[in-house]
C-alpha cells in the first residue's frame, strides 16, 4: 500500500474522542468528499468547535429500528457501532446563518462509549481506528474490480430512475474513487449504505456495490418486464 498525501493524519494523530453527525443514509468513505448543509444549532454548535480543535467529525449513521428503516427517534438515535471521520477541508457561512462544509473522509472507526452531554448539543463518542488503520493508505492493486459488471449494473441502475448515466465521467477514476462515489451516490438504503461502509476491502465493496445495483434494477417490475421484451 502507498501512502497518501501530506495533509493526512497517520494513525497517531487521529483523536481519543470526537463529535459524531448521525445522518440516516449519509455515507462518508475514506478520502471520499460529503458536502453538508448545517442549520441545527447543536451541529452548528459541533462544526463551530471542530474548526477550533482539530477540523474532525465523524459521521455515523442512526441505527434503524425494527419497524421502519428509515425514521427512527430524532432526539436520540441508537447509532450503529462503526462510522468514518471525516476532516472539514471546505467550509463556507451564508448570509441565512448556515454552514456549508465539505467533509473529506480519513478514516473507519469503531465506537467504543458514547461520552455524556457536554452541554453543547451534539454528542460525543471515543472511537477504535486501530481495526480499520489500513484505511490511512491507499488501497494496493493486488485485487482488481469487475469494471464490465459494475458499468453493466450501474447503467441499468441509472436508467430505471430516469437518470442519466455517469459512466464516461467516472470511468478514468481509479478503482478506489469509482467505487466510492457510486457508493455514496446511489440512492441505496441505510442498511445497505452501512454494509459498503464496514467491507473489509475495496474488491470486497466494489462487489457488494454491483450486487446492490443489479438487486435494485431486479426488484423493480417494470424494468424487469422491460429486460425481457
Amino acid at each position: 500500500m502507498s501512502i497518501c498525501g501530506p495533509f493526512d493524519p497517520e494513525l497517531s494523530d487521529l483523536p481519543e474522542t470526537m463529535p459524531v453527525f448521525p445522518l440516516s443514509g449519509a455515507l462518508l468513505l475514506p478520502r471520499g468528499h460529503l458536502p453538508l448543509n448545517i442549520f441545527e444549532p447543536r451541529y452548528m454548535n459541533m462544526v463551530s468547535d471542530a474548526l477550533g480543535q482539530d477540523r474532525m467529525i465523524g459521521m455515523i449513521q442512526p441505527r434503524p429500528n425494527q419497524r421502519d428503516a428509515y425514521f427512527m427517534n430524532p432526539d436520540n438515535p441508537e447509532i450503529f457501532s462503526t462510522g468514518c471521520a471525516g476532516r472539514i477541508t471546505a467550509f463556507s457561512e451564508t448570509d441565512d446563518g448556515r454552514f456549508l462544509i465539505t467533509l473529506t473522509g480519513v478514516c473507519r472507526f469503531t465506537v467504543l462509549e458514547e461520552l455524556p452531554e457536554n452541554g453543547r448539543g451534539y454528542r460525543t463518542v471515543r472511537g477504535d481506528f486501530s481495526p480499520w488503520q489500513d484505511d490511512l493508505a491507499l488501497p494496493g492493486e493486488d485485487m482488481s474490480i469487475n469494471r464490465d459488471r459494475l458499468r453493466t449494473a450501474l447503467e441499468a441502475y441509472f436508467a430505471q430512475h430516469s437518470l442519466r448515466s455517469c459512466w464516461d465521467t467516472l470511468a478514468d477514476s481509479d478503482d478506489e474513487m469509482l467505487i466510492t462515489t457510486i457508493s455514496m451516490g446511489c440512492r441505496l438504503s441505510p442498511l445497505e449504505k452501512q454494509a459498503l461502509l464496514e467491507c473489509t476491502t475495496l474488491y470486497d465493496r466494489g462487489d457488494m456495490l454491483t450486487t446492490l445495483l443489479e438487486m435494485a434494477v431486479h426488484a423493480d417490475p417494470k424494468q424487469s418486464y422491460s429486460n425481457t421484451n
